[in-house]
């Protein structure tokens, strides 16, 4: 797209997950894009080691899940403090999460985002910024002797817990601070006796040890009661150490790829949106990595906020649409913050956490106690507020298969371009003809559905419903069921307050 005067329309900083990811949401709405990043190259660091089921899901919807699909390995496991959750009944096409280590998802995102267009500017790290009602200035420290400067409409701040554009905004990140001390690197352990141990817990802390590539292990170490400067290097002596205190022995422990250290600290932005700096990622919620959440609530960040960013850079709709981005997703990592904190309080060592993990593990033998869990871990279970009675209104829509007089099809596919969908179940003529003062946004779509129910998780199955209005990020915006008028008023509500006003014929 662009603008004159302008480096790009939007400003990403940070080549995580979360900017990649976002940069691609925006691409895919015709909008320019450019993430810098204060790193000269891939660390090769992989503090995230999988994608859950909404993630999967979120992927599938842009086309590209089958990816990620080829490269890691769909497994049925999950936790809550290290005691199991069941999955396999959960109402998704990937109820299970997939194991592939963080530097391969960026590799897959990068991948995915130089297809799409995406520039991206290494050693580039955010110095200053400066806005007004127009435009945001981004000045940047490089390599090269003089500093840079870019002006985009909008800087989105990808950049991690310790965010540079997040202190540069001036937006408050309170919480709790950390009150232990992990480590964790990839390492060799040939003397390790078995090939995965999780989450042992030992007098001052616990420790795991989770087979890899052939040959290579990835170890975790946790010691309760001691927090280690923040600045200071992690070391690898400093991780066998801990392995030894904990274990009694290191298993061998050599030839270490990387080392990495991280807390319990719990904090998030007051905030997410400071004029025409916005946050996402870690940037705006750091937490202890309980359950492996933290990538996929900055993917799915990403994924709320892209289109609604998009519009309103490509003037069809006005700045207010920015703030339901604080609105829907603070609430998201707000519980993220609360269930890892009660996580972490669980895995603590002590004859009293002991007899409440037990307690704790024989309620997840109830369905309902293992659903509420397992819902909230992976994603599944989010509920934007929205109006509308309908129970799909605010949730995920279904992923149900579909017949059109094109062929048979997916409602997934159907979000493939990243627009927003009226799924037409009935041929519905009244609510169809509404969608014409937004078809430049809102693609029409007549299908029908071969299921007799659509399930929806907490809810159960519903009646199928008569057309429904799916945003971007594949959450329902507005619905009606079989047997009902369709709220032709409510639908236009609908349409006006996500997608802007109609187009003036």
């Amino acid at each position: 797209m662009g603008h004159a005067g302008m480096d790009a329309d939007v400003v990403i900083a940070g080549a995580g997950p979360t900017g990649l990811m976002l940069a691609c949401e925006l691409r895919l709405a015709g909008v320019d894009v450019m993430v810098v990043e204060r790193l000269a190259e891939r660390t090769g660091e992989s503090r995230a080691g999988g994608i859950h089921s909404r993630t999967l899901e979120v992927l599938d919807q842009r086309g590209v899940l089958d990816r990620f699909l080829a490269v890691g390995e769909l497994t049925p496991v999950a936790h809550f403090s290290g005691l199991w959750l069941d999955l396999d009944g959960f109402e998704s096409r990937y109820p299970h999460p997939l194991m592939l280590p963080q530097s391969a998802i960026e590799r897959l995102l990068e991948e995915w985002a130089a297809e799409l267009g995406v520039r991206v500017r290494w050693s580039s790290e955010v110095s200053g910024i400066r806005q007004d009602e127009a435009v945001v200035e981004v000045e940047l420290r490089t390599a090269e002797a003089a500093p840079a400067t870019l002006r985009a409409h909008y800087l989105v701040g990808c950049d991690g817990g310790r965010s540079t554009v997040r202190k540069l905004s001036g937006i408050d990140f309170p919480g709790t601070p950390a009150t232990m001390t992990a480590l964790l690197g990839d390492v060799e352990l040939p003397d390790l006796p078995e090939e995965y141990i999780f989450m042992r817990r030992c007098t001052g802390g616990h420790f795991s040890a989770i087979a890899l590539e052939p040959g290579w292990h990835r170890v975790f170490t946790s010691e309760y009661d001691h927090v280690a400067d923040r600045d200071e290097p992690a070391t690898f002596e400093q991780l066998r150490e801990s392995l030894v205190r904990l274990a009694g022995t290191d298993f061998g422990m050599h030839n270490p790829k990387w080392i990495s250290r991280f807390g319990d600290a719990a904090r998030q932005a007051s905030r997410y949106r400071e004029g025409r700096v916005l946050l996402a990622g870690d940037a705006a919620h750091i937490h202890y990595p309980a359950g492996g959440q933290g990538l996929n609530v900055g993917v799915q960040d990403a994924v709320n906020l892209g289109w609604k960013l998009a519009l309103v850079v490509r003037g069809q709709a006005s700045e207010s649409l920015l703030d339901s981005y604080h609105v829907e997703r603070h609430p998201v990592a707000e519980r993220v913050l609360h269930n890892t904190r009660a996580q972490a309080a669980l895995v603590r060592p002590g004859a009293e956490t002991d007899a409440l993990r037990d307690v704790f593990g024989s309620l997840l033998e109830f369905d309902d106690v293992n659903q509420f869990l397992g819902g909230m871990i992976t994603g599944l279970h989010i509920r934007y507020p929205a109006d509308g009675d309908h129970p799909l209104v605010g949730r995920r829509v279904p992923d149900v298969d579909l017949k059109t007089s094109d062929g048979d099809t997916w409602v997934y596919e159907l979000l493939h371009a990243a627009r927003p969908v009226l799924l037409d179940l009935r041929g519905s003529a009244e609510a169809a003809a509404v969608t014409d003062g937004w078809a430049d946004r809102v693609d029409l779509v007549e299908a029908r559905s071969e299921d007799d129910s659509w399930p929806v998780p907490v809810v159960g199955e519903i009646p199928p419903p008569a057309a429904l209005l799916i945003r971007p990020d594949g959450h329902v915006a507005w619905a009606t069921a079989v047997g009902d008028a369709p709220d032709i008023s409510a639908l236009r509500t609908a349409l006006a307050t996500w997608f802007g006003p109609a187009q003036e014929r």
